[in-house]
Parts: C-alpha cells; sequence; structure tokens
C-alpha cells in the first residue's frame, strides 16, 4: 500500500491520517495516432500523479492522490470512433460534488493535475471559488512543465515527439511500431488569427489532421520519456509540497 494514493489505502490507516491536499489527475479517452492506445492521457496523468505525490510524501506533504478521471472534453472529436466526451458542464457538475466531499471533510485544499489539452479548468474552478471561498483550488497542466522544460526535434501537441517518448517509457508494451505511426501533419486554419495564436475556433479533429496525431512522433526515444518523467513529476511534487505547507491565512507574500 501506498498511503499517498486513495485508491490503495484502507479505513483502517486513513481514519487517523492527516489530509491537507487532494490531487485529482483528470485526463481524456480519445485517439492518438496510429500508434498509441485511447488511454494515453489517463496513463501519462496517473502516472506522474503517483510519482509527484511519492516525492511530496517522502517530504512530509499530507497530501492525498484521488483516482483519475478518464473522460475529458472531446467535443471537437465527435466523429472519431468512440473518443469519449465529457462536456465543460459535466466535469462541473463532478468537480462541484467532489469539492464538496472535500469541504465537508476539512480538506481545503484541491490540486487538479490536467493530462488533456481539451479540458478547460480555469473557468470551471473561478465559478466554484464563489461557491467554496474556504478552498483553496489549484489547477497545473504537466504537459506545459514538459514543453517548457524539455527540448523536442519536433513541435506537436497531440500524439507527438513528447506524449510517444513519454510512453515509451511508461507503457512500452502498448505501442505499436513508430513506423505504423502517422506523420502527425496538421492543416491550419484559413483565419489567420488563429494561425496566429491571438484569435481560437475549436478545430473540428477530423478536417484537421488524418492520423489523429499533430506533431510527428518518429524521434520519440523512451530517454527523453525518462526525462520527461522525473522533471515533471518533481515539479509538481514541489507545487503539491509548497500548497500543502501554505498557510491558508498567509497566501500571498
Amino acid at each position: 500500500m501506498r498511503p499517498y494514493i486513495l485508491a490503495e489505502s484502507n479505513w483502517k490507516t486513513l481514519r487517523d491520517q492527516e489530509v491537507n491536499i487532494a490531487v485529482l489527475p483528470w485526463g481524456a479517452t480519445e485517439a492518438h495516432n496510429y500508434h498509441l492506445p485511447y488511454a494515453t492521457d489517463n496513463i501519462q496523468v496517473e502516472a506522474i500523479a503517483n510519482e509527484a505525490g511519492n516525492i511530496a510524501w517522502s517530504n512530509g506533504a499530507a497530501v492525498t492522490i484521488l483516482p483519475v478521471i478518464p473522460f475529458g472534453v472531446n467535443t471537437g472529436q465527435a466523429d472519431i470512433k468512440l473518443d469519449m466526451n465529457l462536456n465543460p458542464s459535466t466535469q462541473m457538475i463532478i468537480l462541484r460534488d467532489l469539492i464538496t466531499v472535500l469541504n465537508r471533510q476539512g480538506i481545503q485544499k484541491l490540486l487538479v493535475l490536467n493530462g488533456h489539452g481539451g479540458n478547460n479548468f480555469k473557468p470551471l474552478l473561478r465559478e466554484l471559488g464563489l461557491e467554496f471561498p474556504n478552498m483553496f483550488l489549484s489547477l497545473c497542466n504537466w504537459f506545459q512543465i514538459a514543453k517548457s522544460n524539455v527540448s523536442f526535434t519536433e513541435e506537436g501537441d497531440h500524439a507527438d515527439e513528447m506524449e510517444t517518448s513519454l510512453m515509451l517509457y511508461l507503457k512500452p508494451e502498448l505501442i505499436r511500431p513508430l513506423n505504423e505511426a502517422g506523420d502527425g501533419k496538421e492543416r491550419e486554419s484559413v483565419i489567420t488569427g488563429i494561425r496566429e495564436g491571438w484569435a481560437w475556433a475549436e478545430r473540428q479533429w477530423s478536417l484537421v489532421t488524418e492520423d489523429t496525431g499533430i506533431g510527428n512522433p518518429k524521434n520519440a526515444t523512451p530517454e527523453k520519456g525518462e526525462e520527461i518523467f522525473r522533471v515533471v513529476s518533481e515539479k509538481v511534487a514541489s507545487l503539491i509540497i509548497e500548497i500543502s505547507n501554505m498557510d491558508l491565512d498567509n497566501k500571498y507574500r
């Protein structure tokens, strides 16, 4: 039993265990090019959450890692077979119910660890912060840490070199040979502002990418995946430790 993972804990141990921060990993179930499994986002975010929890727990954080939520927002992928969608309004309901439990039990700190680019928790947490003013609600998109701290040969944002490298490290047995993967070529919007990044419209996935990937995965290696896992887990652990140690009456300096 790893005492910082709720799914492995038991009542005999947990009833007397201090917990002041809960971490909620949230992924998605969707196609990831031809070579990665549909559960890629869930496998990655759960592994990072668990390792970060291990590091944080070893450094005195009173943390519990909640079970991963395996479905995310896939509204732009409605015609991709078995890409499972939760609407943002459904995510709001789930979050409200879970925060209600934590609040009732005096666990006033929540970190949502997001593993799927289609999930946008900021507006949800803003609204829930009004409903639960005594709660500290925070968010981390782990993939942003990786993009900022690890070098890659080619850019991408879905089933790309980064995600493929991490999966080669975590679950190589679930990956088809890279020579079977598509090149992850993305068709760009005809709208200038969207291409330049200062305007936005949801991508219709089947029109943007032939293989469901965005970014060439061919330069992925397990060594890069190990680096991603180490760097991201350590960063997330440091975040958990700081939140766990934070005095809710002194959040700013």
